[in-house]
């Protein structure tokens, strides 16, 4: 696509990004047929293709709009356009670069600053999430029934065993999952101690810095990512070979702090570093597949179905298409077919809360899926589509993956 940028915007970091990623597209529409909104909405302005033909034009000097605006705001960043895309469009980063420039033109209405004001300053900081949480968790029986199915029950985490392994790894806990679902992290732990590796925190490590970042807190959520890095680096230091997320939403982002600080001199190196040894929990245990002789203690003789739903986040944004699928059947669960996995649930990170019209027709649609082969139990591997399917699934449990596969595994005396 040629392209003929602003001068303002060629002399800025998110022009040269954009106008390098937009020369890659040559609008063959493929990317249509895979797009959520688009689907939903039939608008060609709702589509990936559409928001580039926007993104194109305010850098070129049309002057964007509230309409442009909500157009961007729409998409979900689910980056399924990026796994179907022929040419290698960057789609993720683009939007991100053009949100950005259409928020410093167009202002938003009180109430929507007041929302995204906000979730800024509470869903980042787990010390401040979790005391409305359990708030919530108190006075369940009599809050109405919309509230109610969006908060999770409390949960035990167990006990997390103590790091004796010579080989360690890093766990990020993130800001609202120990609130949310504390036996997520503690149960990877349990597995990965039965493979001989300690799975640590690191006590200052905080939000990936997503949430800021894709609610156009840009700066913010770069802060949020050089904290983290400052956080872990002693502990890589001293041979951490891994920095495992369990969160795949959190996993894509710190898998970006490379590109994210490529141009801060103070951390572009150790962000390359942090990429680099950044894995989701599904890449840790399948690489010790290969030579790990502690392996077989993983197994499970699971004989109920499990529906998996695939992240985004995991599938899209880290290219990890069927892996966690292929892993679980290895380790032995009954996985059923889900009709169109490559879709979203409509979760995205705080789309639920600012577009919450259209995430409950893709939750109620991606519902429909999980149970039409009637699974005894839904897993995931990102805790906003756990909590978020959690609210539609009715009866039938809905689980982060790593927690059945520690359920399963036998007891040590």
């Amino acid at each position: 696509m040629q392209t003929s940028l602003l001068e303002k915007y060629k002399a800025t970091e998110l022009g040269a990004k954009a106008e390098n990623i937009l020369r890659k597209c040559v609008h063959c529409g493929f990317c249509l047929a895979t797009c959520p909104t688009y689907d939903l909405l039939g608008s060609e302005l709702d589509s990936p293709r559409g928001r580039i033909y926007q993104i194109k034009q305010v850098l070129e000097g049309v002057e964007p709009s509230q309409k442009t605006q909500l157009h961007l705001d729409r998409c979900l960043t689910c980056r399924n356009c990026e796994t179907t895309c022929p040419s290698g469009v960057e789609y993720g980063h683009l939007v991100d670069a053009g949100r950005a420039i259409v928020e410093e033109s167009v202002p938003r209405s009180f109430a929507q600053r007041s929302l995204r004001k906000a979730m800024r300053t509470f869903l980042p900081y787990s010390n401040r999430i979790g005391p409305l949480v359990k708030l919530g968790q108190t006075f369940s029986g009599i809050l109405p029934k919309t509230i109610k199915s969006h908060i999770p029950p409390r949960q035990q985490a167990g006990e997390w065993p103590a790091a004796t392994h010579d080989r360690r790894m890093l766990v990020l806990d993130g800001c609202v999952q120990p609130s949310m679902a504390p036996a997520i992290n503690a149960s990877a732990a349990r597995v990965l101690d039965r493979l001989n590796i300690s799975l640590v925190k690191a006590p200052k490590a905080g939000c990936c810095g997503a949430v800021s970042f894709h609610l156009n807190a840009q700066e913010e959520g770069k802060n949020f990512a050089k904290a983290n890095i400052d956080a872990w680096w002693p502990e890589i230091d001293a041979g951490a070979e891994a920095i495992v997320m369990t969160a795949s939403g959190c996993g894509v982002f710190v898998k970006d702090y490379q590109d994210l600080l490529k141009d801060d001199p103070q951390y572009a190196d150790k962000a390359k570093k942090i990429t680099e040894l950044c894995k989701d929990i599904s890449e840790v245990i399948a690489e010790e597949e290969k030579n790990n002789p502690e392996i077989g203690k993983l197994k499970s003789d699971q004989a109920e179905s499990l529906a998996f739903h695939p992240p985004c986040t995991l599938q899209h944004g880290q290219k990890q298409l069927g892996t966690t699928e292929a892993l679980l059947q290895r380790l032995g669960f009954n996985l059923v077919p889900v009709k169109d996995a490559h879709f979203c649930c409509g979760s995205a990170g705080t789309y639920s809360i600012t577009q919450k019209t259209l995430s409950q027709k893709l939750l109620t649609r991606k519902i429909a899926s999980l149970l039409k082969n009637k699974p005894a139990k839904i897993a995931t591997a990102n805790i906003g589509c756990l909590l978020h399917l959690q609210s539609a699934a009715g009866n039938t449990p809905v689980v982060h993956w790593v927690q059945l596969v520690d359920e399963s595994m036998p007891k040590t005396s």
